[in-house]
């Protein structure tokens, strides 16, 4: 069952790629991110009361943790989400971000015992890397050394130090702290940090002023994609590691992508797609079970 909710909650965080996009052409990203985690929040509360009763009370130590899941997963995560989504396509963001799974990979092979890396996973990191870093330069990596590349994608990359922070303080915290109350918190303090940079931006001015389609892009971004994807993703780092969590991220940019060329109107080149299937490949090697290498 973890298994098909994993694969649910990519394929919901490819559609965030479409709201982000069709939300950041409109909505100030600090106000963009502090609604969407305004909504998130008013949404977990009924789900802590259905699978864990209460919210769990934290000690000292478990709030640091939680403190800074909501920082990097929610507030640092987003900002630059939003930020990026202003001037980077959908389908490309997507493929960047699709290299979270083997850097999971690298540092808790780094920071956690029982996660080693071997040479195969080591390939695979690179050929991730690389990928990203050809979608990045779209087709010329040369640029990297000339500093050419675009501020969206470098904002994109920062989505993706923030995500596998997050993922990796996650497993962490998953230790002692029930996962939809670690979520909860998560969204509550990334909320708090959001809110006074979101005033500043005007958003109390603004709220009147957004269509629907931003106000859908807000509900589907804080039910769909930190709801039940956070909770299912948390889930998943619990019951089979951060690793093997992490690998149905290789779902969200086919899912990203596709939805982005029919939804809108998006073009797929040569690039983006050499980049996407060096991400994959690497995705697999990283992620390939131990008795098959």
């Amino acid at each position: 069952m973890i298994y098909i909710k994993l694969f649910l909650t990519a394929v919901f965080w490819g559609g965030t790629f479409i709201a982000g996009r069709i939300l950041a052409q409109e909505v100030e990203p600090w106000s963009g991110s502090f609604l969407r985690f305004l909504v998130a929040s008013a949404c977990m509360f009924p789900l802590v009361r259905h699978f864990e009763g209460r919210l769990q009370p934290l000690q000292g130590r478990q709030f640091f943790l939680v403190f800074l899941s909501g920082m990097t997963g929610v507030l640092l995560y987003n900002v630059f989400f939003l930020k990026g989504m202003q001037t980077v396509q959908a389908g490309r963001a997507s493929v960047i971000v699709a290299s979270n799974p083997v850097l999971i990979a690298l540092f808790a092979a780094l920071l956690f015992r029982g996660e080693r890396l071997t040479p195969l996973k080591a390939l695979g990191v690179a050929l991730s890397v690389a990928g990203a870093v050809y979608v990045i330069t779209r087709g010329s990596p040369g640029e990297i050394l000339q500093g050419a590349i675009g501020r969206g994608e470098l904002l994109i990359f920062g989505c993706v130090a923030s995500w596998v922070s997050y993922s990796l303080i996650g497993k962490i915290v998953m230790r002692d702290v029930l996962p939809v109350s670690a979520v909860t918190y998560a969204c509550l303090i990334g909320s708090a940090g959001l809110l006074p940079p979101a005033l500043v931006e005007g958003m109390a001015g603004n709220l009147g002023s957004y269509s629907l389609s931003a106000w859908l892009s807000i509900v589907y971004l804080g039910f769909f994609g930190t709801c039940l994807g956070f909770i299912w993703y948390y889930e998943g780092i619990k019951e089979i590691g951060p690793s093997k969590a992490g690998v149905f991220i290789n779902v969200v940019p086919i899912s990203a992508v596709i939805m982005s060329f029919f939804l809108l109107g998006e073009t797929i080149d040569a690039s983006l797609l050499t980049g996407g299937a060096l991400v994959l490949a690497g995705i697999y090697l990283t992620n390939r079970p131990a008795d098959s290498a």
